[in-house]
């Protein structure tokens, strides 16, 4: 379905270069192969709050926030698509284009500092990933001392960090695609299969509660969960811009080539742009329909039992009400999909974070980014320290939902940054020919306005100051 580009080891994905430019496809079905880049956004998306917020989020609200669930993930999508297409023109990496963005602080922007803030509170979220992780491979096998011993959570914890570093270490896009793309497969299939399920048990779902979640109504007193569903559904700002990192190293912005005015260039501009819309496209229903899934579970099966799990028990509750329900089976389908989902996101994170701080350290003026041997260095160098420092710090707090949540803040609070970002990007760097038409842009407004609003929450949070009920 997809086409991993193989470079030799002396070539570079960030350089665009005139001999490396490709027609693009023309059909729909030629396109598909193409794909890639939305698959590993797909991995890091769903698992980082769908499996444990999402879940937890359906049972305290039951099927009247469904319609949320929807929307939260598609109007973030078009932030996603406009960063994408400046990266695809441009050939430059969304860190690169947050430094544009002024007021400059040194040698780089003001949202680049931001990202440096944010990062290492989204370093509690991936901590919980990995503690998700580690918890449902203690359910499915307690290697040492009972389930959730602290002796078998040590234990997987260290397994999985460690497997993630030599699986990454390698730091070629190639295999961190491949990887992504076993474990979608994996969480999307055992995911529905445990949903379609339902209807057979006592915990079944029916059309009147898809009405009901459907409705567009937000109980009284619910507007502060119905607020913090949205920041935790969908892309959010990390992924956007991790996002335009895979877009390079596919090769969507190196088969476009570098910008010489020509109309052969602007021709493959716009179908290398028509295959990104695509990737994202695709990314979408996959997320959006597995976020379903994952509320649907905590709506029908947690809801009615007033079950709102906290940290590890998310994972063990909903396993075995399953097992309660479905049989053994299906304990086995969740915890299998459970590993998926959460081992996929902190892979990709693994993938990912290590290229954006390796970037960083370019735009200081640290180190050459431009330098394949420099890059790839440092990018290694990261894979091994970051994971080694999001597992201590599942290990130290101990509850994977508190530090899902505390990463869901500060990404919320730089997704509005990002959004300033794109406006700019757009605007100033754009060619008109390739900028989205007047009903996309009107999207991107509506976007906009909600973004904002999800920001303006966010902060409140922060300084404890309450935006509504729930």
């Amino acid at each position: 379905m997809s086409v991993t580009e193989a470079l030799a080891p002396d070539r570079d994905a960030y350089e665009l270069r005139a001999e490396d430019v490709r027609v693009p496809p023309r059909t729909f079905r030629e396109r598909l192969r193409y794909l890639g880049p939305g698959i590993v956004l797909t991995a890091s998306v769903v698992g980082s709050g769908e499996l444990l917020v999402t879940t937890s989020l359906g049972a305290k609200a039951g099927f009247v926030l469904l319609w949320l669930v929807i929307i939260g993930a598609l109007v973030k999508v078009w932030v996603q698509v406009e960063l994408a297409r400046w990266t695809i023109l441009n050939g430059g990496t969304a860190l690169a284009g947050y430094g544009a963005v002024r007021p400059r602080i040194g040698r780089m922007g003001w949202i680049n500092w931001l990202w440096i803030g944010l990062d290492t509170a989204k370093n509690f979220q991936r901590g919980g990933v990995i503690g998700g992780a580690a918890a449902a491979c203690s359910i499915a096998w307690p290697i040492a001392g009972a389930e959730l011993s602290r002796t078998s959570l040590v234990l997987w914890t260290v397994v999985i960090t460690v497997v993630s570093v030599l699986l990454m270490s390698s730091s070629r896009y190639s295999v961190v695609e491949r990887v992504t793309t076993i474990s979608v497969a994996l969480f999307t299939t055992s995911t529905f299969a445990l949903v379609l399920a339902l209807p057979f048990t006592s915990y079944s779902y029916s059309a009147a509660d898809f009405g009901t979640g459907l409705s567009f109504a937000i109980p009284a007193g619910a507007l502060g969960l119905a607020l913090a569903m949205f920041g935790s559904t969908g892309v959010g700002a990390d992924d956007m811009t991790n996002y335009t990192y895979w877009c390079l190293e596919k090769g969507y912005a190196r088969w476009t080539g570098p910008d010489d005015g020509t109309e052969e260039r602007a021709l493959r501009a716009e179908g290398w742009l028509k295959v990104m819309q695509l990737d994202v496209l695709v990314s979408w229903v996959i997320c959006t329909l597995t976020t379903l899934a994952f509320y649907i579970v905590g709506a029908s099966v947690l809801a009615p039992q007033n079950a709102v799990p906290e940290g590890n028990d998310v994972i063990t509750t909903v396993s075995r009400i399953y097992t309660d329900t479905l049989g053994s089976w299906a304990e086995v389908a969740f915890l299998v999909g459970a590993v998926a989902v959460l081992f996929s996101t902190h892979v990709a994170a693994v993938a990912a974070v290590p290229r954006l701080w390796t970037n960083t350290l370019g735009l200081m003026g640290v180190i050459d980014w431009n330098d394949l041997a420099v890059r790839t260095r440092w990018v290694r160098i990261f894979t091994v320290v970051l994971p080694a420092v999001w597992a201590a710090m599942y290990l130290f707090v101990q509850s994977p939902l508190l530090l899902l949540k505390i990463g869901a803040i500060g990404n919320a609070i730089f997704l509005l940054a990002v959004l300033i970002a794109v406006w700019q990007l757009r605007t100033t760097e754009v060619d008109r020919r390739f900028r989205s038409g007047s009903w996309t842009t009107a999207v991107l407004a509506v976007s906009t306005v909600a973004i904002t609003g999800l920001a303006v929450y966010a902060l409140l949070e922060v300084f404890g100051i309450s935006a509504g009920g729930g």
